[in-house]
């Protein structure tokens, strides 16, 4: 039974504000984009990631947990997808992005952003359009700074403010760099809705994934100039409305590569200490 004391402790942690923090941005947002068209897509993405992944943590570990990254990642998709999709491309692009996650791992956490892979990879299936509307794009100016202070709250919490400041920094930086060298409607519009709303919340709430971003400020740095080099190169040759998604995706292949050569490292080191302790016990007992 879950008690009263168990859901503050929940909702105390970083996932537990995180869902806090995207049902007051989805609440803001809805009723500007229309309750009745947000609806079906957001309780079909949240449904199939949560059922997913409650089923799949049931077979691994022979428990029943609650799905709380599940319900994230169905809020994220749901967020990120145009409203005018279909309620079961939703669903489905959940479901892709929890198998993903099971699918796609280390002995410590999965690989990839669970969401941006989902979105991704669906994005060929069925072709769907991104809005961000849970970014709070069409609403009030003001609703940016709800925004930006809910994203340097959850930014801070996770300990992962040098890797959105440096992102931002490098990602800002090369569109502006480009204007002098091309159409300068192009800085315009990264500084205008959606398209600011959609990076700031990308920032804040998708690339500080802390299973799957880094822990140390310099992994951090490193990190943020990936995603945004890569953001940039996806938009400017692919020209995909998934390019800040893409970006993120190759900044977690970096940090899975990362992990492992740390992990190898560390091995390696261990067997070193190890065969120089065998030795001097010979020595010593010779």
């Amino acid at each position: 039974m879950i008690t009263s004391l168990a859901l503050r402790r929940f909702f105390s942690t970083p996932k537990g504000l995180l869902i806090i923090i995207l049902v007051i941005l989805a609440a803001l947002a809805a009723p500007k984009e229309g309750l009745r068209l947000v609806t079906p897509g957001l309780a079909g993405a949240i449904a199939a990631a949560g059922l997913m992944d409650l089923l799949i943590l049931r077979l691994k570990r022979d428990v029943w947990e609650f799905p709380d990254g599940a319900i994230l990642t169905g809020l994220f998709v749901a967020m990120v997808l145009s409203p005018h999709e279909a309620w079961y491309i939703a669903a489905c692009t959940s479901a892709v992005a929890i198998l993903a996650k099971h699918v796609f791992r280390t002995r410590s956490a999965n690989i990839f952003n669970p969401a941006a892979i989902g979105i991704v990879a669906t994005f060929y299936i069925f072709d769907t359009g991104q809005s961000w509307w849970g970014a709070l794009p069409e609403i009030t100016p003001l609703a940016l700074l709800v925004l930006f202070a809910t994203g340097l709250f959850i930014a801070d919490r996770v300990n992962k403010m040098p890797l959105v400041l440096v992102f931002l920094g490098i990602y800002f930086l090369l569109f502006t760099l480009t204007t002098f060298v091309s159409d300068p409607e192009i800085l315009a519009e990264i500084y205008r809705a959606p398209d600011l709303h959609a990076v700031l919340f990308f920032a804040f709430f998708i690339l500080t994934d802390p299973p799957t971003s880094p822990v140390k400020y310099p992994d951090q740095i490193i990190c943020g100039i990936i995603v945004a080099v890569a953001s940039y190169a996806f938009f400017e040759v692919v020209g995909a409305a998934y390019y800040l998604l893409a970006g993120v995706l190759v900044g977690n292949v970096w940090e899975a590569w990362r992990r492992w050569s740390s992990s190898r490292r560390r091995v390696t080191e261990r067997e070193g200490s190890a065969a120089e302790q065998f030795v001097r016990r010979l020595h010593n007992t010779g």
